[in-house]
């Protein structure tokens, strides 16, 4: 009886080649559909906020939300010396949103502006430096546009309904330990602290090297105050939209101040966390409760699960096209 030979398969390789960005590519919608079967109850209920709302004020607050968008491409672009491609990079921020959503809060945009920067070219280095510019630009924005909202209205918000008494004792006692940790890690890990001087070397040279363009500077930071502005305008719209009995100063101030306290908060793009910061805010700056609830779900539905599956088939199909 004569045995029968099977192929030999070369050595070291798999018999096929595993698909791994085609794969890459439908994570973005297994999460978007993860995500909309965990949250089905809050969908249900925005949408019907939405269905008794004024239209002419969604739609003020959708393209509020589109020019989000506008203003993050002005600031990446200005974070950076090298120029990039304006339509590559528009679409790149609509893909990155919905990975913020998707990932802990800043870290999927992160990830994936910082993919886009060095496939167009840009060093690793500078393309490090350049987030932590517009992570930092981002938050003197936000927090710059509060403060100037705060002095405009001091009576605004309730602030000691903001926080429950006695919570910043133990709240500024933590980032005390943090910063106390922080501090010890560079002190007694020299490749550590080799590496972190190394990139704020870099990173200041690079924000230098931006200053020195008046459109780089212009950029980086009329983005990042349009950015907050747009948000907050966004959130005004739509309470208004919902008859919300509370000015609309007052409504983007507390959207700022929600969204401060919320800022180190690790939760795929704020979900949940933001939601219920919103609505004590909006309480503390007098609106009701009920409608301050239906005016933050109808918000987060338009600013959030709107854009969330084309945000995911715009981010798997730059990762196909090797955009990202």
């Amino acid at each position: 009886m004569t045995a029968v030979q099977l192929p030999q398969l070369p050595r070291g390789r798999f018999p096929r080649r595993v698909p791994v960005r085609q794969i890459l590519c439908l994570v973005p919608l297994v999460l978007v559909a993860l995500a909309a079967v965990q949250h089905h109850s809050l969908l249900a209920e925005g949408f019907g906020h939405l269905r008794t709302a004024s239209w002419p004020w969604l739609l003020v607050a959708a393209g509020a939300t589109c020019l989000t968008w506008v203003a993050a491409a002005f600031t990446r672009q200005g974070a950076v010396m090298q120029p990039l491609p304006k339509r590559r990079l528009l679409l790149t921020q609509f893909a990155a949103g919905a990975a913020n959503h998707l990932l802990p809060t800043g870290l999927g945009s992160s990830a994936v502006n910082l993919r886009f920067m060095t496939v167009c070219g840009v060093p690793l280095a500078r393309s490090s430096a350049a987030l932590a510019l517009y992570l930092l630009a981002e938050c003197v924005g936000r927090v710059g546009l509060l403060a100037a909202l705060l002095i405009a209205f001091p009576d605004a918000l309730q602030v000691g309904t903001l926080l429950p008494h006695g919570a910043l004792g133990p709240l500024l006692l933590g980032v005390g330990v943090l910063l106390l940790v922080a501090a010890g890690v560079l002190l007694l890990i020299r490749r550590v602290r080799t590496t972190v001087f190394s990139f704020v070397r870099t990173a200041l040279g690079e924000a230098r090297s931006v200053h020195t363009r008046p459109s780089r500077a212009l950029a980086l930071w009329g983005g990042s105050l349009a950015f907050p502005a747009l948000q907050a305008a966004g959130l005004a719209a739509v309470g208004v939209a919902l008859q919300l009995p509370i000015p609309p100063a007052h409504m983007a101030l507390a959207y700022l101040a929600a969204t401060v306290a919320v800022a180190l908060v690790p939760t795929p793009g704020g979900l949940g966390s933001v939601e219920a910061a919103l609505i004590v805010a909006l309480v503390a700056a007098g609106g009701p409760a009920a409608v301050a609830t239906a005016v933050v779900l109808a918000y987060r539905i338009i600013t959030v699960w709107v854009p969330l599956l084309p945000g995911a088939l715009t981010l798997g199909a730059l990762l196909r096209l090797k955009v990202i």
